[in-house]
């Protein structure tokens, strides 16, 4: 009985991989060629043309899908705002020299992020939802407007600054 002799690509078959014929590559590959150091595409690839970037541009930047994301940056910056202004006011007043950058930057942004994870909380989710009418969330972003636009952004500004002055 004579043994029997493995065949060329068994080894690839148990990994997985199937070998076609006698070293033909399959049809359904596409490969870049190099002649003279340019780089010449496959006849299956599509070329990118100034409407198809367009088009690719507008999708990725669509923001119908996200109406309510410019209210909120703009509502979070207004209110930050407001709290550079506190911080130059009470800076003023108290005659604070020192940490003048720690103050501009804790005041600006804390109620920034505060305004915005707020806003997103209570009025923008519930608005999407369906559980709020409009008239409740012109209500509640008049509240958020005054708690986190002018009462935080004061107090902070008044305890950075008072502290700053006591020393």
């Amino acid at each position: 009985m004579a043994a029997s002799k493995p065949q060329a690509g068994s080894e690839l078959r148990a990994a997985g991989a199937v070998q076609r014929g006698d070293g033909e590559a399959p049809q359904d590959i596409k490969m870049a060629l190099y002649t003279h150091g340019r780089l010449i595409p496959s006849l299956g690839d599509a070329k990118l043309t100034r409407p198809m970037i367009a088009e690719v541009i507008r999708r990725k930047f669509d923001y119908s899908q996200h109406p309510y994301i410019f209210g909120t940056l703009y509502f979070g910056t207004t209110n930050a705002t407001f709290g550079v202004l506190a911080n130059i006011l009470l800076r003023q007043s108290f005659k604070v020299q020192q940490e003048a950058l720690k103050t501009y930057v804790s005041l600006a942004t804390l109620p920034f992020l505060s305004t915005i994870v707020t806003f997103k909380l209570f009025v923008t989710d519930p608005l999407q939802s369906g559980n709020i009418s409009k008239e409740d969330c012109i209500w509640r972003s008049i509240l958020i407007g005054e708690i986190c636009g002018v009462t935080y952004p004061t107090a902070l500004a008044f305890l950075t600054n008072g502290r700053l002055a006591v020393k």
